[in-house]
């Protein structure tokens, strides 16, 4: 029984062992560039453009390239979104919870935990730019099993997208593998090649990349640059005008004209006495370069919209503006990108490398499908934002350690410092612990001794002052706070550690019954009120 890739074509071993894509000296995947930049011109640009997506795309992919290399800004952009995906977690997900899938994902991890993935994933980013890039497989079969050994890159020049419809990448070769191909093009070998396709808008594929909707501004910031260089170089230095007396002969002028000359390389002259030189600076020199600066900073902004989605995380300092939470939504508007170019790049490597290792070492998995692979940063919760939410929500019952996990945190041993939350049960701090307002604990034990001990003999105070002698005169407190502390007395019985109990405060508060207090409290504040209303003396007498 065949072994079919995604597309349905039957994978070949015999091919597979073979470099089918390599650079050639003298045929049609040379590794020499035709540099269309240089002397390059909006109509020209123009045709270029028309002719990549009429299946001609060899002047735009070499111009592509020559845009990194000419121009620093688009560089950096474009290498931290690529670098921003190849730096992220890889991982593989088996089809189903099967001895069997987990058996396949295995054999993808081999492959997925090299060191030289990383790299590999960047080279295969370089689709965000061009529309797409292809990498060979290059399998290894010394432990008589098939692993990628590596992922060769390959020059986008050399591929092509078929003429019919511009969907199916082919590759330049002398060869045709049938009657009817297209000269110069043959199809991709099934299970040897991984193609990303990165589609940065609909349509075309060969129309997808960045670099296309780049050219333009690239273009015009060349010309721009271009000219801002010649005029630094006609009024880099001030108009030095040189003024010679009315008397001067032919030689003495010449003196002063080589010495006007030399100043602007040599930045030191000697002349005559009775001669000068003026230096002349214009405020109309200085605002026609920021013209050119302002212009060139435009043009970059614009670029770092269409690559990154904004721009804040790398023109903040142009300027001057920008707040914080300003860059902080444009970050988040980066990682919005990010997520996307990891799950196309993901499903482009499930497609063309995962499925082929499964195929050749374990056969067709059949219904449970073949494992994932998955690219992307773990997401995490932000501390202050779940800190702010449960002191919002005080009776929401919540498991510490579900709240552990959501931070990253991990179940404190019985021996480690706890920086936070209630001590541990076990431990007794009483005797050790001294109060925290010693103020209050003074003034209340200095209350209790003047209410025991009258000053001079005199009465035991107010009608307050005996309202409260009586609820304590003989535990006359206890019927009224048992239905109060009873419910948070039962609870805490109940529970068998220090977590549980915290858990099912809110509850234990919520059965407390202080109706009887209440009430018993407010009968003895009015009756202490109308007394003192009415002027009534304190006797001490009850």
């Amino acid at each position: 029984m065949a072994i079919l890739d995604a597309y349905g074509r039957p994978l070949r071993p015999a091919a597979l062992r073979r470099e089918l894509a390599g650079p050639t000296v003298a045929g049609m995947r040379s590794i020499w560039s035709d540099h269309p930049a240089a002397g390059l011109t909006p109509a020209r640009l123009a045709v270029i453009l028309r002719e990549a997506e009429q299946g001609n795309a060899r002047a735009f992919l070499d111009l592509a390239e020559e845009m990194e290399e000419r121009d620093l800004h688009y560089l950096a952009v474009l290498s931290t979104r690529r670098r921003q995906v190849s730096q992220l977690a890889v991982t593989v997900a088996p089809a189903d919870d099967s001895t069997e899938a987990e058996a396949d994902a295995a054999e993808v991890r081999a492959w997925v935990e090299r060191t030289e993935l990383e790299d590999e994933i960047f080279s295969l980013m370089d689709a965000v730019g061009k529309g797409f890039a292809v990498c060979e497989i290059i399998w290894d079969l010394s432990a008589r099993q098939w692993q990628p050994a590596r992922l060769e890159y390959r020059l986008p020049r050399w591929f092509e997208f078929d003429p019919s419809r511009g969907q199916t990448l082919m590759v330049r070769a002398e060869a045709q593998s049938a009657p009817d191909s297209t000269p110069g093009l043959v199809p991709l070998e099934p299970g040897k090649f991984v193609t990303h396709v990165h589609q940065a808008k609909s349509g075309l594929p060969i129309r997808g990349g960045l670099a296309r909707a780049a050219a333009w501004a690239w273009l015009f910031k060349t010309y721009t640059s271009r000219d801002w260089v010649r005029f630094v170089e006609a009024y880099g230095q001030p108009l030095r005008v040189g003024k010679y007396h009315k008397g001067a002969m032919p030689a003495e002028r010449d003196i002063l004209m080589r010495a006007v000359r030399d100043i602007a390389t040599d930045a030191c002259a000697i002349i005559p006495e009775g001669m000068s030189i003026e230096f002349i600076t214009s405020q109309a020199v200085r605002a026609s370069s920021d013209l050119y600066r302002d212009l060139l900073s435009y043009l970059d902004a614009q670029v770092s919209k269409a690559v990154l989605g904004q721009t804040l995380t790398t023109d903040a300092g142009q300027g001057g503006s920008g707040s914080y939470a300003l860059g902080q939504v444009h970050d988040a508007v980066r990682h919005d990108i990010e997520r996307a170019d990891a799950r196309q790049l993901a499903a482009t490597l499930t497609r063309d490398v995962a499925r082929p290792i499964v195929a050749l070492n374990r056969g067709d998995p059949g219904p449970r499908g073949y494992p994932r692979i998955m690219i992307g940063r773990e997401e995490q919760a932000d501390p202050a934002l779940v800190a702010d939410m449960l002191s919002k929500l005080p009776g929401l019952r919540v498991d510490a350690a579900e709240v552990r996990a959501m931070l990253g945190f991990s179940e404190p041993g019985p021996q480690a410092e706890i920086l936070g939350g209630s001590p541990r049960p076990e431990a007794d701090n009483t005797a050790h612990t001294p109060p925290q307002n010693p103020a209050p604990t003074t003034a209340r034990a200095r209350l209790a001794r003047t209410r025991a001990d009258p000053p001079d003999g005199g009465d035991r105070g107010d009608a307050i002052d005996r309202a409260i002698d009586a609820l304590t005169r003989d535990e006359g407190w206890e019927p009224l706070m048992e239905p109060v502390i009873a419910p948070l007395l039962a609870g805490l019985a109940d529970s068998g550690d220090l977590s549980t109990a915290r858990a099912r405060l809110a509850d234990m508060m919520h059965r407390m019954d202080d109706a009887t207090l209440t009430e018993t409290l407010r009968r003895m504040g009015f009756a202490a009120f109308l007394s003192g209303d009415a002027g009534l003396p304190d006797t001490g007498d009850g």
